[in-house]
């Protein structure tokens, strides 16, 4: 019997070694292939998404993270973050511009050089890679003839000199960086720099051809197959062959709060949260009690924050927005016009200068700034018209406003008793005698009781109107 538990017990016990062990070992058999993909400008939430990729891809000990790229480009402070996590990553990432039609433009260059291994689909393109600017200078004016000494000529040189030396700091420093990646990955240097100075372009053939990329695929699978047995180097100088011929491939989507952060930091969304928090906390000064318009222009003016703090902005035009506010709010309460427009035009200029740096798909449109400034002159305009109106109604408050009102009479004896206007009983006297339920005209207000006398003829209904 003793033998018969035994032997019931030790095949428990193998039962579950067996089930046990045998995911683990499927899982030591069967590589991984982890795919995360950039479709649009490269931001915060693009770096957001890839760095909780790769730190996902390294938990899992994937075999190889394909780094799919259709980008026109986008934050250079993004890209140099994904940049980065690339080179850090314990785990091989593979630069692959895809679907056909996708290109992997400015800050997409970039990233496709820095990773370990690149490809690009048939029908794709890549480069242009200059850094756009805007923060710098505004373009110069057409200038007048140089005087005889030679002055203006003087000046617009220095100034044209300074233009050039921040244009060439940024370009370089931009080239020093592409050629370091190309060198680190053994790729086209000279073409990189091409890239940079020139805004030059490559398809995916001729990027073949120049040692840009390495390899030309149709799609991941295909990719998987060229790649498997390539040796590449890791962070800190550790190799890895690679073993992707069977590999599993498996998508890495972006979760909520990545998505929710490409959202919010795109510069038009960014710029309606705003104006929604302030119109917000307007109308709920306006109308103290009415919580809605408290409480969702609080989150929409924090959240607008937020996305301003993500993004590079121009506090000069931040400052100017806020002065525009306040001058339209004077306006509002203290007409006289001038401020009014004041206020416009210095809104409509911290708008227009709110973003330092237009990168592809991170500037203000203009639609989105006539928009809101037409909003905020509507609601200037609406309650100018309110105050006019107020100003030249009736009154409708204190013993001004009861003159002339018609009552009914309740009760009366002699020359006082109660009538009724207005929806409330009022105390009453007068110099004659009414009937109950004769109609009455008020004539004044003398502490709480009103002075009656006898309505004219053509005195419409009585207060219960």
């Amino acid at each position: 019997m003793q033998t018969l538990k035994a032997a019931l017990v030790m095949a428990t016990v193998l039962v579950a070694l067996v089930f046990s062990i045998r995911p683990g070992a499927a899982a030591d058999n069967s590589h991984l292939a982890l795919t995360i993909s950039i479709d649009g400008a490269i931001g915060p939430a693009s770096a957001s998404y890839v760095k909780d990729a790769l730190a996902k891809a390294a938990e899992r000990r994937a075999e190889i993270v394909i780094l799919r790229l259709n980008t026109p480009g986008g934050l250079s402070t993004s890209m140099r973050e994904i940049i980065t996590d690339v080179l850090a990553s314990p785990v091989p990432v593979v630069g692959y511009v895809a679907p056909s039609g996708a290109h992997a433009a400015s800050a997409g260059t970039y990233i496709l050089y820095a990773t370990h291994l690149a490809a690009m689909a048939p029908g794709t393109n890549i480069g242009a890679a200059t850094p756009v600017q805007i923060g710098g200078p505004m373009p110069g004016l057409p200038g007048s003839p140089p005087d005889k000494g030679g002055k203006d000529q003087k000046d617009g040189g220095s100034a044209s000199e300074t233009k050039d030396a921040m244009t060439a700091k940024v370009t370089n420093d931009a080239v020093a960086f592409i050629r370091s990646l190309a060198e680190l990955r053994g790729r086209n240097a000279d073409w990189a720099e091409k890239a940079v100075r020139d805004a030059a372009t490559l398809s995916t053939n001729a990027a073949l051809q120049a040692n840009v990329i390495e390899f030309t695929a149709r799609d991941p699978a295909d990719l998987l197959r060229q790649i498997d047995g390539h040796t590449v180097e890791l962070a800190g100088g550790k190799t890895q062959r690679l073993a992707t011929k069977d590999a599993v491939i498996e998508a890495i989507d972006p979760t909520w709060l990545s998505r929710a952060l490409a959202v919010v930091t795109d510069p038009n969304i960014a710029f309606v949260l705003l104006m929604v928090g302030i119109y917000g906390l307007i109308f709920e000064f306006m109308s103290p009690g009415a919580v809605a318009p408290g409480v969702v222009g609080t989150i929409c003016l924090l959240l607008g924050l937020y996305a301003l703090n993500m993004l590079p902005i121009n506090y000069a035009g931040f400052a100017l927005m806020l002065v525009g506010i306040a001058l339209l709010a004077i306006e509002a309460f203290n007409p006289t016009v001038v401020i009014g427009l004041g206020g416009i035009v210095a809104f409509v200029l911290g708008a227009a200068m709110l973003f330092r740096i237009e990168a592809p798909g991170y500037h203000l449109s203009w639609s989105v700034i006539c928009i809101v400034a037409a909003m905020f002159a509507g609601l200037v305009l609406v309650v100018l018209g309110a105050l006019r109106r107020a100003r030249n109604g009736p009154i409708r408050l204190g013993a001004q406003a009861m003159r002339g009102l018609s009552a009914e009479v309740l009760d009366w004896t002699e020359t006082s008793g109660h009538v009724f206007t207005n929806g409330e009983r009022w105390q009453a006297r007068g110099t004659e005698t009414f009937r109950a339920g004769e109609t009455v005209e008020v004539a004044n207000i003398v502490d709480l009781t009103l002075v009656v006398r006898r309505a004219p003829a053509a005195a419409g209904q009585g207060g219960k109107a």
